[in-house]
């Protein structure tokens, strides 16, 4: 399955498109217990209960493909008389009717299920009349075929939090009851699984909230399928993988960020050679080889990362997409433009620097007696040794003159009637 068959499913989860049949579940205590078991015709709940039931069905289509989805195949033996793809095949063909096979099969999860408290649950029937498309996505009225699937939702239920509340009969405030409330789901999956708009009965689309922990268990004791690692464990491995062999945090930092830009490159430029977006890019052994080759680390490291990698991912390589670390990305990015702009500072910084010295220049007592009249220059050190420190604007040097007046040195700044002067904090200061 990819993208569009799980956001063709998903788009039909709405009041007016949703064909659900048949909705079963029961409710399970922390025990391990069946407390309550329930079967409705879905499209005869009141509006209330049939827009919260939809929305729990349309969370176990949410999330990305290949970390909150996962498509998993069954084993040849498992779809032999006996075997979990053959159950589920018995059960979507019973249309969720044989209350018997229904226990069974809550029976297999709460064997299976490893979770602490108490949960619900669900099993939705649907018949979907997939319709053909043309080339261009236009839809025709006319049937493709009938795609029949189950799709099953594990939400936990839990207490409210404890609070005050207004007691409207008492007229006061106090401990407000707390109620058991279900939760979105923290697993599910949907069989069969629905490929390029059709029925695959060897797949089923696995879902899980937390990508982190997802509960594997229900890969393989409840499906019968091999376990996969999700996307962010794929990622977190391979990132241990370098850590480990480099053994120094700072370097490898820098290493899984050139890496992570490598594999960026790959994909971007795999996507300008190809017409599909959905097409996915292997990170093989011999990939990992070049992306090796090209980050400069000795010879030896590389031999433990290739060894690493290829004990971890085996004969089946992960997708380059799922290793690709966005935020590392971003960031990245942002550290590059910083540093970009810190050079620019330390430019300018430069260059105002060098102004400074050619404007601001500190003459001597004999180069003040034998300046011509219209060569004076400005100083800006106030702590040297001169009583007197001039700065004007640099347009102003040229009329800047020195003269005796009554038998002493005078050094004379015209000074048009828009131009102002400033001496010692003293603004407009006349001579």
């Amino acid at each position: 399955m990819n993208k569009k068959d799980v956001f063709e499913l998903k788009s039909r989860l709405k009041k007016t498109g949703c064909t659900f049949t048949k909705m079963c579940g029961c409710y399970v205590n922390a025990n391990k217990e069946i407390q309550l078991n329930f079967n409705e015709t879905f499209l005869n709940l009141e509006d209330d209960e049939f827009y919260k039931y939809l929305d729990i069905a349309k969370k176990t289509l949410s999330g990305t493909m290949g970390n909150n989805l996962i498509e998993l195949s069954f084993p040849l033996e498992e779809e032999k008389e006996g075997g979990k793809q053959k159950f589920l095949m018995g059960l979507r063909e019973s249309k969720l009717k044989n209350e018997g096979l229904l226990d069974t099969f809550y029976q297999l999860i709460i064997d299976s299920y490893e979770y602490a408290g108490n949960y619900l649950i669900l099993v939705y029937h649907d018949a979907y009349d997939v319709m053909t498309k043309t080339t261009d996505n236009s839809r025709l009225d006319e049937s493709e075929e009938v795609y029949e699937y189950l799709l099953f939702a594990i939400c936990p239920v839990a207490l409210t939090k404890p609070g005050l509340g207004y007691l409207e009969n008492e007229n006061k405030f106090g401990p407000r009851n707390r109620d058991w409330v279900v939760g979105a789901p923290e697993t599910g999956f949907i069989f069969p699984a629905f490929t390029e708009r059709s029925t695959d009965i060897h797949s089923v689309m696995f879902y899980t909230k937390n990508a982190l922990e997802p509960h594997k268990e229900m890969m393989e004791l409840v499906l019968g399928c091999p376990v996969k690692n999700t996307a962010t464990e794929q990622k977190n491995t391979f990132h241990s993988i370098i850590k480990n062999a480099i053994n120094d945090t700072e370097k490898s930092n820098k290493i899984i960020v050139d890496i992570q830009e490598s594999l960026s490159q790959i994909v971007e430029e795999q996507a300008a050679y190809t017409d599909t977006s959905d097409e996915e890019i292997l990170l093989t052994n011999e990939s990992v080889q070049e992306i090796l080759q090209e980050s400069g680390l000795p010879e030896d490291i590389t031999a433990k990362i290739e060894t690493a990698y290829a004990e971890n991912f085996g004969d089946t390589p992960p997708v380059i997409d799922y290793l690709i670390d966005k935020k590392v990305l971003a960031e990245n990015e942002k550290q590059k433009v910083v540093k970009v702009l810190m050079e620019q500072v330390q430019v300018l910084q430069e260059k105002l620097e060098e102004t400074k010295k050619t404007v601001s220049v500190s003459p001597s007592a004999d180069d003040m007696d034998n300046q011509p009249e219209e060569g004076l220059v400005t100083v800006n050190n106030m702590d040297s040794e001169y009583d007197v420190v001039l700065q004007v604007k640099p347009e102003k040097i040229d009329q800047i003159k020195t003269q005796i007046i009554d038998g002493k040195k005078c050094i004379i700044i015209p000074m048009d009637e828009d131009e102002h002067a400033n001496v010692n904090g003293v603004t407009d200061f006349i001579l």
